[in-house]
């Protein structure tokens, strides 16, 4: 039965996960019953906080009524508040609520709509976790200084009154005694507040240290380039997960024992060179130990890369660990003289493009892909295209939601059929030329289907979370085994049981037969690179554009 259930997990978990660096936000396209919604979520940077959610409804009428209302994942259905209702804004279909998350960790926000075409629900999930501190504005700090001045004052004078000149009879007038007892009193109600205060202070500073703890703290990682060997070799730092365990924060949820398989891959490495991100590897690491993966280090151009792999906890809980490495020029090696080698995965994929800055887009080479642009048609490896169906010049605005949506033709300009890449039907990287901003999306948004199904399995489990979770040991064996078992099916065997209970209809949203599109919203100005990648005739095919955000 524990093998069951294992097995059954996994598939929910290898549907869709999401990462991100700077870039918060979450993404849904698709649909919630009869009605095809967009839903945009801005979760709260401090917990207790509020999220903003937003849908946009396609087709609605005044007879709908929209609610949502955040699920978590440690408290399962009983722990899940009354819903809020969603008011329709100015703008044609769109609905906002914002919602009070008082849990860190894996949750998801459950819309609900009921109308004239019947009621629909769908649950997206949410990653909320304390990333910021808050500081009092100095304003307002003055000012509740003062006031509480004031109210010691007015206090330390009521309680001085009140044991002397408070207990005269009318018309009798104080004395030296009476004077001597207003002094004590004061002095003593002074002591008392005092102490008072000071041990308020002394708890609001164990509340902020204790905040201060659970702040999220991404894995760190040391990444090594075995350029002899081929080998790329990620170790996850331990030292984060003993003070966890020494703390006791997080250790369940955040033990890498735990980790279940995204697309089939227990980890999504990404390797951007800097500056130019003129060379991006998508690569799949396999598990040497709990904290250790390696993968086969494609012949990229020598120089420092940034590094992106993407995990997810049994939690339902999507992070990504970000290092940089330095890979040295590649070295011809002799097979016989170098025994210990990594082999690579089928689904391993890297190109080299030209340069994102104004001099290398210009520079043509024959060894090179070119990065095209909105509006702008790019060549593929097998002859055909890609094209950014947006308008040359049409401004890319900050902070506003933008559905990505990218064209394929095939070598005879035809619409090209898509396959299954890894059980979806596109991915794609997003990264801001500084690095800041890094996130791996999907149609359908950068929501995660895998945490989805897997809160609904929580929701429906009733039972307290230690009942949950099997075993780290067991749990982490069963998964190598299961993922084992994936990299040996063919492609068919394997995109069926990843794609099990997806829907990539187009009225669903996400693409059409020769479409994809991305829900997104870029988090700040200045300058991005896409990659997009397809599958087409059991081919990967890699494809880049540039595009320039404004506030």
């Amino acid at each position: 039965m524990r093998n069951l259930f294992i097995f059954l997990f996994v598939v929910a978990c290898s549907f869709s996960g999401f990462a991100h660096v700077g870039s918060p936000g979450v993404t849904y396209e698709g649909k919630a019953g009869p009605y095809k919604v967009l839903v945009s979520i801005a979760p709260p940077d401090v917990i207790p906080g509020t999220a903003q959610v937003s849908v946009f409804l396609e087709g609605a009428t005044k007879d709908v009524r929209i609610t949502a209302m955040p699920v978590y994942f440690m408290s399962g259905k009983e722990g899940t508040p009354k819903s809020d209702e969603a008011k329709a804004t100015d703008q044609p279909g769109r609905y906002d609520v914002r919602l009070w998350f008082m849990s860190a960790g894996a949750s998801s926000v459950s819309v609900k709509v009921d109308g004239p075409a019947g009621k629909g629900e769908v649950l997206i999930p949410v990653m909320a976790v304390s990333t910021a501190v808050r500081t009092m504005p100095p304003g307002l700090g003055w000012g509740l200084l003062a006031m509480a001045v004031f109210l010691v004052i007015l206090m330390v004078t009521i309680i001085g009154s009140s044991v002397s000149d408070g207990q005269l009879m009318p018309g009798i007038s104080t004395d030296s005694k009476r004077a001597t007892r207003r002094i004590i009193g004061s002095a003593g109600s002074l002591v008392v507040l005092a102490l008072i205060l000071w041990g308020g202070k002394t708890w609001w500073n164990g509340l902020a240290a204790d905040y201060r703890d659970y702040l999220y703290q991404p894995f760190q990682a040391t990444t090594i380039a075995d350029v002899d060997n081929h080998i790329l070799t990620l170790r996850i730092d331990s030292m984060l997960l003993h003070k966890m365990r020494t703390t006791g924060r997080f250790v369940t949820t955040r033990k890498l024992n735990y980790l279940v398989p995204d697309h089939g891959k227990l980890m999504h490495l990404f390797l951007v060179k800097a500056g130019e991100l003129d060379a991006f590897a998508h690569l799949h690491p396999k598990r040497v130990d709990s904290v250790t993966f390696e993968s086969a280090l494609p012949e990229l151009p020598a120089g420092k890369y940034w590094l992106y792999a993407d995990i997810t906890r049994l939690s339902v809980f999507a992070e990504t660990i970000v290092d940089t490495v330095e890979i040295p020029g590649m070295r011809m090696r002799n097979a016989a003289y170098s025994p210990v080698s990594s082999a690579p995965d089928r689904d391993d994929t890297w190109f080299v493009t030209n340069g994102i800055s104004a001099a290398s887009r210009n520079l043509r080479n024959a060894d090179v892909a070119i990065c095209g642009s909105p509006g702008v048609s790019v060549p593929l490896a097998d002859g055909s295209a890609a094209t950014w169906m947006r308008k040359s010049g049409e401004r890319l605005q900050a902070g506003k939601l933008t559905d990505l949506r990218f064209a394929f033709t095939g070598p005879e300009g035809k619409p090209a059929l898509l396959d299954p890449y890894l059980g979806m039907m596109a991915h794609a990287v997003i990264l801001k030329d500084d690095g800041t901003v890094y996130i791996h999306l999907h149609p359908n948004g950068n929501y995660s289907m895998g945490s989805q199904r897997a809160i609904l399995d929580r929701i429906a489990f009733h039972k307290p979370i230690s009942e949950y979770l099997p075993r780290p040991r067991v749990f982490a064996d069963s998964i190598d085994h299961f993922v084992r078992k994936l990299d040996e099916m063919d492609d068919n065997t394997r995109n069926a049981l990843l794609t099990l209970g997806m829907d990539h209809t187009a009225s669903a949203g996400g693409h059409t037969a020769h479409e994809v599109s991305f829900p997104y919203a870029f988090p700040k100005a200045g300058k991005y690179r896409v990659w997009v990648q397809v599958k087409r005739n059991g081919k990967i095919l890699n494809s880049a554009f540039d595009a320039e955000v404004k506030d």
